[in-house]
């Protein structure tokens, strides 16, 4: 894996992902411990609820974004550091046995004033599952390394 520094970052440069199919177990544990409510834990009861059957969590949804994102071509040296997140919407619910993978889209890239050794990038994350459908989109703002100079 090639790993990318801030100016390797163009706005419209696009990564995509792997995928990862999510099973009625991986909702239900997820729920259990982080968003515990009838629609993510109990396949019979989310039937009479606003999402008409088991969904996942939006959070349990965003980890599994930043799960395909960790190891995608999309890896600035350092590592995925997040600044802070502008937006974050659930389009559609995840259900059991939905294969997700996320596209990126670079928007800006902006060297840092105070800090000569990084930088921000910011970019659009779609998960989409396995009918193209986007299901979670975000922007978010990452902290990336400029390239080290080489001495002469």
């Amino acid at each position: 894996m090639t790993l990318l520094y801030l100016d390797d970052f163009t706005p419209g440069r696009t990564f995509t992902t792997g995928t990862v199919t999510v099973t009625q177990d991986e909702i239900i544990a997820f729920a259990a411990q982080f968003d515990p409510q009838p629609f993510h834990l109990d396949p019979a009861a989310a039937k009479a609820t606003f999402f008409q059957g088991l969904a996942a969590s939006g959070w349990h949804t965003a980890s599994l974004t930043m799960r395909l994102l960790i190891g995608s071509e999309m890896s600035p040296a350092g590592g995925l550091i997040g600044a802070g997140v502008d937006e974050l919407t659930w389009l559609r619910p995840v259900r059991p046995g939905d294969t997700l993978r996320a596209d990126s889209e670079i928007l800006e890239v902006r060297p840092s004033r105070s800090r000569p050794t990084q930088g921000l990038v910011k970019a659009r994350v779609m998960t989409l599952n396995q009918n193209e459908d986007p299901v979670q989109r975000f922007v978010t703002n990452l902290v990336v390394q400029a390239r080290p100079v080489q001495p002469d």
